[in-house]
């Protein structure tokens, strides 16, 4: 297919950041991070749909129920680590093979408990926090003023710092199982790195998306242009990839470097199936995957890395990160249909007037034959757009979004067993909790 200038730009921008981390290590092969859509070493298509006994089927249709039950903020009576036996995890599974066993179903309808606040999350982490809030600044760099400037300004925007605040709540969880009293400047600097990698992304998806706002300001492209919007992104990717040398763990580097890679293969796949009413479950998930769950995972995997647990424990971490990734990106596309521009910060359903086909409208296409109709006239007519949406939530499009939502979220929490039974692990299941909160 043929891209934009500025998509070419982005493309560009990203094989020279991967040639630049191959000169900064030299024992890393980028041999296998061309453009192909399958990725090599850290593989993702063995990340992205290893949903363990999930059937997708089943959620789709809306039986799954839920066994999610406490997991609320606890009280921490002492702080000797009490670590759960770990569950066997199955062999990973293609999406078609998932969407073809009824026998596998998980329970995801949701007991009525005390909402979270994500301030309330992350306030055992706050310290950390802090200190990331003024290194991102320094870190960025003073070398070109408009650069910064773009910086500062999606800096300002907002934004929850949830991905950081990860990191640093598997930080200090791994590193108590590890006998360790504090964190690392190795965890710190990767919760940089990683919102570094994140601020970067959002701002090469706007040029993608010609969004012309972000949490409810307007974005980088539209206050400096699309070339500088380009070249602040890459300049943020290569500071990030710089950071990310220096902390000479060749584990960590493959890790977060597959993640860039990651980057650029979701946005070619979204590119390439726009006003597809024939685009799969399987492959929608595996773009998500590609697009937000790859960052989250690859952050927490990496923390529990340089506290020196078990590959296991490891290993548990990035499957919590991609789970909870992946109902992120589930409850977001939910919300693009519920909620007005002014709760996105953004034009409602934004993703479906552009022909990107989220959760809802997937599930929808399976049992309203005009909303195909619709979709492939790319909402040319005045109102179509509008009858769309309707037809999406009458046909429990929404609800069934939820269901798969809340069947990752299972799976995440699941994954947090290994963890000893503290404040942080505490945290980390109200993350979970507040993510399915937001469709409440």
């Amino acid at each position: 297919m043929v891209f934009a200038s500025c998509d070419r730009s982005v493309l560009v921008g990203f094989w020279l950041l991967m040639r630049m981390v191959s000169i900064m290590c030299p024992n890393f092969d980028i041999s296998g991070t061309g453009f192909d859509l399958v990725a090599s070493g850290y593989s993702s298509n063995r990340c992205v749909t290893s949903f363990i006994g999930f059937s997708l089927r089943n959620c789709a249709k809306g039986t799954a129920r839920s066994i999610i039950r406490g997991y609320g903020t606890r009280k921490v009576m002492h702080r000797r680590p009490k670590i759960a036996r770990c569950r066997g995890i199955s062999a990973a599974q293609t999406p078609e093979a998932l969407l073809n066993d009824p026998e596998s179903t998980l329970d995801v309808n949701l007991k009525p408990t005390p909402s979270v606040s994500v301030s309330n999350l992350v306030e055992v982490v706050a310290d950390d926090l802090l200190t990331l809030n003024k290194n991102l600044q320094s870190i960025v760099g003073a070398e070109n003023p408009v650069l910064v400037s773009a910086a500062e300004q999606i800096f300002g925007a907002g934004g929850k710092r949830l991905r950081p605040a990860l990191v640093f709540l598997v930080s200090r969880a791994t590193t108590e199982i590890a006998g360790q009293k504090e964190i690392t400047p190795q965890h710190q600097r990767l919760a940089e790195i990683i919102e570094m990698i994140h601020t970067a992304s959002l701002i090469h998806d706007d040029v993608l998306d010609e969004s012309s706002m972000r949490r409810g300001k307007a974005t980088i492209h539209q206050l400096y242009g699309t070339r500088v919007a380009v070249l602040a992104g890459d300049f943020m990717f290569a500071q990030s990839s710089w950071y990310l040398a220096n902390l000479e763990n060749i584990e960590v580097i493959k890790l977060i470097s597959q993640v860039i890679k990651d980057f650029a293969s979701g946005e070619i796949k979204q590119a390439s199936s726009l006003f597809d009413c024939d685009v799969k479950l399987g492959e929608y998930l595996t773009k998500s995957y590609y697009k937000t769950a790859s960052l989250i995972a690859s952050g927490t995997k990496g923390a529990a890395i340089f506290s020196g647990v078990d590959s296991i424990i490891c290993e548990k971490m990035f499957e919590y990160g991609k789970n909870l990734g992946l109902s992120f990106q589930v409850v977001d596309d939910i919300l693009d249909f519920t909620q007005s521009a002014e709760q996105l910060g953004k034009p409602a359903a934004s993703d479906l007037a552009k022909g990107n086909l989220t959760a809802p409208a997937i599930f929808a296409l399976e049992k309203e034959p005009k909303l195909r109709e619709l979709i492939e006239s790319e909402f040319v007519e005045s109102g179509s757009l509008e009858e769309a949406i309707v037809i999406i939530k009458k046909c429990g499009g929404i609800e069934r979004a939820q269901a798969l939502s809340r069947g990752m979220a299972e799976l995440a929490i699941q994954c947090l067993q290994c963890l000893p039974m503290n404040e942080f692990r505490s945290s980390l299941e109200g993350m979970v909790k507040y993510n399915l909160e937001r469709i409440d």
